[in-house]
């Protein structure tokens, strides 16, 4: 092969890579508010559109969790926050028991929420944070027909981009909330004994769309 072809070629081949890159670039770029406003607008584009996600079916429901917001949650943190210092002595198995009941429950427990969108809308207010800080509190609130809704996020830095691992409605954080039951169920029965009652709980609710009484609240 002569030189020029072979320019041609590295030439092609560093266009196709940087290509294939550029999603992952523009990930790691994008500052969290600008991830959140992006993010919000294409979960409420989706409910709006989609009629098997406003009446809580949970096979769409999960899709959508599953395609528009885990990528951006580093669920990991967030789990182990809520089950406090107990994670630490969780073995592999227990994590990912937990991990994956967890998020069901979250699912399950707000799906019920989802049927209400109609026209929200999401406004993110100014950022308060500087270049370098690898953790912030993007706040934003819920626009409808009633009163604003806060709804702010705990966001963290990473090597892929900046990740939720806690969210705050009307003043209560979702995590604090959670590591408050979730130490009662540790105490009383041990970690086997709240991945049983969270796996219980969803098995309650798997043949409902809607949430428990019980759940509305976390």
């Amino acid at each position: 092969m002569n030189r020029r072809a072979l320019g041609r070629l590295l030439t092609a081949s560093l266009s196709l890579a940087l290509l294939a890159l550029a999603p992952v670039v523009r990930a790691a770029d994008e500052a969290p508010d600008a991830l959140i406003k992006r993010v919000s607008s294409e979960v409420l584009d989706s409910i709006k559109s989609d009629q098997a996600v406003k009446t809580g079916d949970m096979s769409k429901v999960l899709a959508l969790v599953d395609g528009k917001i885990m990528p951006n949650v580093n669920f990991t943190r967030m789990t182990a926050a809520a089950v406090g210092r107990s994670w630490r002595q969780a073995t592999p198995e227990q994590k990912t028991r937990l991990q994956d009941e967890f998020k069901t429950l979250l699912i399950r427990t707000y799906s019920g929420a989802l049927s209400q969108v109609k026209d929200q809308t999401l406004n993110v207010k100014p950022l308060r944070a500087a270049p370098a800080d690898t953790e912030v509190v993007v706040r934003t609130e819920v626009l409808g027909r009633g009163d604003p809704i806060q709804l702010d996020y705990r966001m963290e830095k990473t090597a892929t981009g900046w990740k939720i691992y806690d969210l705050n409605v009307l003043g209560i954080w979702l995590v604090e909330t959670y590591r408050t039951q979730f130490a009662q169920e540790i105490n009383a029965k041990g970690v086997d004994g709240l991945i049983a009652s969270l796996a219980q709980r969803n098995k309650s609710n798997g043949g409902d769309s809607k949430p428990n009484a019980a759940d509305k609240k976390p």
